[in-house]
């Protein structure tokens, strides 16, 4: 029950430390809209999105309403639309794509997700179809997120999926020049991805959900960075427990706000992401925790180990405030949507190499990480290659965002505006690993995953 304090506290927390509720996602299964025509494909694709989620920002609108509550985002994943390439025979991803933006734009959401496959062990048909179409496909539409997953713990790391990411991330770049280079930036490449993240742009739904649920991304950097800066001289294992309890309000909000939704919607309630997901916007920092903590700036030494109990933290407190806490749940590190990274980057305190060992310990990885316009291809199948082995052996999940600012050098930026922010053109190793891609195959899977 909740008494007085408590509505004032969360008012507190929307009004000055920019709690809100990030997003709420429905996720939409696809299997049964599968035809030998794309047309069929396209048209049953458009009519089930349409109709399950016709209310569905309506609904975000009336529980801001109801509750006070800002829900920043409405957003909609779908089955990797790969299995429904594989089912036309040849069919065009690019027409589904389109079909996917025009269901977004008549649902009125922010974000659709889905154009997407699951490679880790090798390519399935329509998988390659899929994945060669992404740079079209985003390029020629503007709410469309597309992701690839290309390893496991299980199956280890699909090393050709790997070299052709590489490609099309610089391809997808090369054809959105004239967006700011906006087509990489909806595009993740994961190891482990989960089928019930609802943060964009690595959301779809898996095969493995219902045919239709209602998820909740809740977010509040802020909030934590305020918590923690009221007890100026705590030990970490208070700043600990000081972070738990303050994820438990933030999640029980998040429940709260799915439940409804669930039953307003007339679709079942899946999961509550808490998830420190920072924006541009003052004070909504994860960077600014970390310092919060104690450091000078994010990104020196003891940076890993400060986003390491934080992420625990914040997981701990979750799942006692909720038991559907799921999807990624932790801090995320987007360089080009925290300010406080973006900073630290233009200082050159954070480099691509400290991001890196900061994502063996957080929520996701490599994200929204800007680099110079004339990285090749390998390079950055590299850097993938080298995020996915973290998530590999640490059996978490891991992710790379990358966006080659073509025309652009160190020093420079670019601009996604909105919560994508813009971040500063970091420098990569000039050095080469073209002969170690090209190699192809796979790594196999580590020893430990061998658990039955």
């Amino acid at each position: 029950m909740l008494n007085t304090y408590d509505i004032l506290e969360t008012i507190r927390m929307i009004q000055d430390e920019c709690l809100d509720i990030r997003t709420i996602t429905m996720g939409i299964s696809l299997l049964d809209c599968c035809s030998e025509d794309m047309k069929t494909v396209c048209d049953r694709v458009y009519d089930k999105i349409t109709r399950r989620a016709e209310k569905l920002v309506l609904t975000g609108q009336q529980i801001e309403k109801e509750y006070g509550i800002p829900i920043i985002n409405k957003r909609i994943s779908v089955t990797p639309a790969a299995m429904l390439v594989a089912a036309t025979r040849g069919g065009d991803p690019v027409m589904l794509a389109h079909t996917l933006q025009r269901a977004a734009e008549t649902t009125g959401v922010n974000f659709i997700g889905g154009f997407s496959a699951l490679v880790q062990k090798g390519f399935s048909a329509g998988d390659r179809a899929l994945i060669e179409a992404i740079p079209q496909a985003l390029a020629e539409t503007q709410n469309l997120c597309a992701s690839v997953n290309v390893g496991s713990t299980r199956a280890g790391i699909n090393m050709d999926a790997v070299r052709l990411m590489g490609e099309i991330v610089r391809q997808s770049a090369e054809l959105t020049a004239d967006q700011q280079c906006m087509g990489p930036a909806k595009l993740v490449v994961f190891c482990n991805a989960v089928e019930d993240n609802p943060f964009m742009a690595g959301a779809f739904h898996g095969v493995g959900e219902p045919d239709c649920e209602v998820h909740v991304g809740v977010s509040g950097p802020g909030v934590v960075r305020s918590a923690i800066e009221k007890y100026p001289d705590a030990s970490l294992d208070e700043l600990a427990n000081v972070i738990k309890r303050t994820a438990f309000k933030i999640t029980r909000m998040g429940q709260l706000v799915g439940a409804r939704a669930s039953e307003m919607l007339n679709v079942p309630f899946g999961i509550v992401d808490l998830s420190l997901a920072p924006t541009p916007a003052v004070g909504d920092s994860v960077a600014h925790i970390l310092e919060g903590m104690g450091l000078s700036t994010c990104g020196m030494h003891g940076t890993t180990a400060a986003l390491a109990l934080l992420n625990d933290a914040v997981k701990k407190g979750g799942v006692m405030a909720s038991s559907s806490v799921g999807g990624l749940s932790g801090a995320f590190i987007p360089v080009s949507e925290d300010a406080g990274m973006i900073h630290a980057a233009k200082e050159g305190v954070l480099s691509i190499e400290k991001l890196e060992a900061m994502t063996a310990v957080c929520s996701v990885g490599l994200d929204m990480i800007v680099i110079p316009g004339d990285t090749p291809a390998s390079t950055i199948s590299a850097i993938i290659a080298d995020e996915a082995a973290i998530g590999m052996v640490n059996n978490k999940t891991t992710a790379a965002r990358l966006i080659p600012a073509i025309g652009k050098k160190i020093g420079e930026e670019l601009d996604f505006g909105g919560l994508l922010g813009k971040g500063p053109v970091m420098p990569v190793r000039q050095e080469s690993a073209e002969k170690f891609i090209s190699r192809g195959g796979r790594i196999p899977a580590p020893m430990h995953s061998l658990k039955n």
